[in-house]
Parts: C-alpha cells; structure tokens; sequence
C-alpha cells in the first residue's frame, strides 16, 4: 500500500488522578518515559520526527515539549520535534500530522504522542501594561477551560465545559439515570480489563512511583451511588463527577511509520491509517463535534459505519459520548469495550493516543477489520481517526 501510514506499536503510563500517584513527576519526564519504552530495542536515530501533543503549554511542558522530551529521552539531537495544541485532541492530531508527514514522503517513522499533567498546571497572572498597577490581580488556574478570554468573544461561546454540556444534554433529552449506567459499564470494563491482563503490555510503570493502574478507576461504583451525587454545575442539572472524566495526568506515545519501515524497525505493522477527519462546530457544541469527524473519517476511508467492528470515543463526560453514539446509530457494545475516560482518565494532551492505541489492540483481540477512534475538543471541534486491522 504505497503512501499508507501504519501503526507499529504504543505504549502510555498509567493515569494519575489529579493530585495523585503521578503528581510528582513532571510532565516532560513522563513524556520521555514513555518514548524510550516504545523505542526499546531500536536505534533512536531511525526517528525522523517527534510530534507531541499538550494542550497547556503554561508550565513545565512549556518551550515545546515534543523537544524537551525527545532530549531527555536520549534521541540524538539531529531528531526534530514539534509540539501540537488542539486542546484534548492534541496527541490524536500529532498523529493525524505524523500520517500526513509520511504519506507525502517527508518522513519515513514518526514517533507521535501527547502528555498533560493537570495537576502541576500552574496558576498564572495577567502581566500588566506598565509595571505597578494600583489594582488587585487574580491568579487563574491553567488546570482546565477558558481563562484570560478576550472580551471580544461572544460570552455565551465561552461558557464552562460542564455548562456547555447540561446545554447539549438539554438538546437530546440524555437522561440522568442513563448518564450514570454509561458512567458505571466504562468503570465495570476498564477494571475487567485490567484484571484480563488486557493493559498489561500497553501501561508502562513510571520510574519513582508506586502507580501500576490507572487510578480513577472505580470497580464498585453502582447507578445508586452516582445518583446520590450532587450535579456539579447548575443545582437542577444531570452532570456530577460520576458521570464525567476526571482531572488527570498522564503520557502515551505511538510509533508510525510507512510500510517500507517494518524492516528499519523490525516489527510488523499492526494497523494502517485508513481515514482522518476534523470538524468544528459552535463552541458550545464540542460534545458533538466527533459525530461528523468520525463520518468524514469514513467516507475518506471508504467504509461505512456498518464495516465498524469498534469504536474508542473519549468519554469527556457520560453526556456527550451518548449524543455521539446515538447520532452514529452503532451497536453501543462495541465502543469502549476496555473501559473509557470516565474510569481511565483524561489527561487532556494524551488522550488522543490512548484511544488510538487502545484501538489498535482491541481490533487485533476481537478480529476485527475496521474501527474508529474519536475525540471531542473543547471551543467546538472533534477529530476521528479511522483503523484498519492489517494482522488479519
């Protein structure tokens, strides 16, 4: 298949909850934590490229990452990176700009990936005009949303994130109770996965930690008890913190490369790129913006929404996943069938490539031919990646 890009493995730590068992290590360490497990074994030089995805850039991550963390890896010098923003499809994006990059034969192997750590995200202040002002200044925190916004935008594009959603669910009449039992299958999968040993060989430990599983995960939780929750953004709302991914750090990297790459590399491809799509919608609309990604990632692909045999969509919140799931009318037991971002976690820069290569695996697991990964952003965009299975 000449010009494809095809996916030769992926690896990630495991999620920290905000505050958590990854909170003392910084977001470039986990960065190059995760590119040298996926390189181990090769020589770093056959890298043409680093693309890495992070949607804060405000801290530790900052003077772009992508290089930061291929330095600390150990990559030689000669290896360029690029940093990626697209808010929480930054890492599937770097992807997406790493497939592109090799089917126009600019580069042969990319190593492409995303971190974010949510927790080490720094408060900021606005940097006045002229030095001493006589007023009062506030630090914003830079761990999630809008800050510093521009008076110019329209205020009712720059709601929260949760606002935004209790506005969607209020469209599509997505109930509470359903939000829930939604929130409850993605915590009883991602465990059942992790006692399967289906993690084990995708979730590398971080060194200086006691972490080995992602640790939102929460195989006790019941529809009763998400119902006794109090809704986190408006008192008659359906949104809690039961039903919507959590605050959380965390690195993923997958490796690409063009077919010719297999003997560089030495190992054989495990999926192609078949399709991409990018779509943008009103700002308050972002929950649904995958809808159409997903479907121009197919149409480009030339498969239909009937050939799916497995959807990863990130679980922002229970809400937005149904709404998505719903508009595409696909079987809801094939997406996220190891667990979603509401039990994993949401480290907003990698969670693009923990969908991708979760996808991946789970094409090859179940035999399956095609399936699609797809991701909300917030200020209204999605982005959708379309998989297909080359072992079979």
């Amino acid at each position: 298949m000449p010009g494809s890009t095809f996916l030769y493995g992926s690896a990630r730590t495991p999620f920290g909850r905000f505050g958590g068992g990854l909170a003392g290590v910084r977001p470039d360490d986990l960065a190059a934590g995760v590119i040298r497990r996926l390189l181990t074994g090769l020589d770093p030089g056959v890298i043409d490229e680093v693309v890495w995805g992070n949607a804060n850039g405000a801290g530790e991550e900052n003077r772009n990452v992508a290089r930061m963390a291929a330095l600390l890896a150990g990559l030689p010098v000669s290896v360029p990176g690029t940093t990626v923003n697209r808010l929480c499809g930054s890492s599937l994006d770097a992807a997406m700009t790493g497939s592109r990059m090799i089917e126009t034969g600019d580069a042969e192997i990319v190593l492409t990936g995303g971190v974010e750590s949510m927790t080490r995200a720094p408060w900021v202040l606005p940097k006045p005009s002229r030095a001493f002002p006589a007023g009062d200044v506030t630090a914003v925190s830079t761990t999630l949303g809008w800050r510093l916004v521009n008076p110019a935008m329209p205020k009712e594009w720059t709601v929260s994130l949760g606002e935004a959603t209790e506005q969607l669910q209020e469209r599509f009449g997505i109930s509470r109770e359903r939000q829930d039992a939604f929130a409850v299958r993605s915590h009883r999968l991602a465990h059942a996965a992790w006692e399967q040993g289906f993690y084990d060989d995708l979730v590398i430990p971080v060194p200086g930690t006691d972490l080995a599983r992602d640790e939102s995960v929460r195989p006790g939780t019941t529809v009763e008890v998400l119902a006794a929750l109090k809704p986190a953004f408006r008192e008659d709302g359906t949104i809690t913190a039961g039903n919507a991914s959590p605050l959380s750090d965390g690195a993923g990297a997958v490796l690409l490369g063009s077919e010719r790459a297999a003997d560089v590399l030495g190992r054989t491809p495990i999926a192609r790129i078949a399709g991409r799509g990018t779509a943008a919608l009103d700002p308050r609309m972002f929950g649904y913006a995958p809808v159409e990604a997903a479907d121009l990632a197919l149409r480009r692909a030339g498969v239909g929404w009937g050939r799916v045999g497995a959807v990863e969509l990130n679980e922002a919140f229970a809400v937005q996943a149904l709404a998505c799931v719903d508009a595409w009318g696909v079987d809801p037991g094939i997406v996220n069938t190891r667990g979603g971002a509401i039990a994993v976690g949401h480290p907003l820069g990698a969670s693009g490539s923990r969908i991708l290569g979760t996808l991946a695996k789970v094409l090859v697991e179940r035999g399956e031919r095609w399936g699609v990964a797809a991701i909300c952003i917030g200020v209204g965009q999605g982005l959708a990646v379309v998989l297909e299975n080359v072992q079979i």
